[in-house]
């Protein structure tokens, strides 16, 4: 906003943003006043993107409040690969009741069904709640 790029739309009454001699409203809303298009990156497949796309949660006997660990669905030793739709959060126990097996082998059942997450998903973790000035502008 100080350099032009962008307006105020709304903002937050209860805070400022303070330098030594100005002090500027707190913004909530703001317009690009141009867009730049980004591409989509794809979500990277790291041990914290599948617990958060699980929920923290066992993919086999829904328990969170064990350690997890990440477990390969069909195991590699059996051709199974590092992919989104291959590896699932599962609790120490379950995962070593598995041991080498497929799920179908181990005679265990998956409660989810693994797949890969979009943007959507993880926005909408880090956002929490709405604030009420956004409410115009999000529900149209």
């Amino acid at each position: 906003m100080v350099l032009g790029k962008a307006e105020l739309v709304a903002n937050n009454d209860h805070k400022k943003v303070r330098s030594v001699k100005v002090s500027y409203p707190w913004p909530s809303v703001i317009r690009l006043n141009e867009y730049v298009r980004l591409p989509f990156q794809k979500i990277i497949l790291t041990r914290r993107n599948i617990l958060k796309r699980d929920g923290h949660r066992c993919a086999y006997c829904g328990r969170g409040d064990l350690p997890l660990t990440i477990d390969h669905i069909i195991p590699k030793s059996k051709g199974g690969d590092e992919s989104w739709e291959n590896l699932v959060a599962a609790c120490i126990v379950c995962n070593n009741k598995k041991g080498d097996r497929t799920p179908e082998e181990a005679n265990m059942k998956l409660l989810i069904k693994p797949y890969t997450p979009n943007h959507i998903m993880f926005i909408r973790n880090y956002v929490g709640k709405i604030e009420e000035t956004w409410k115009p502008f999000l529900f149209h």
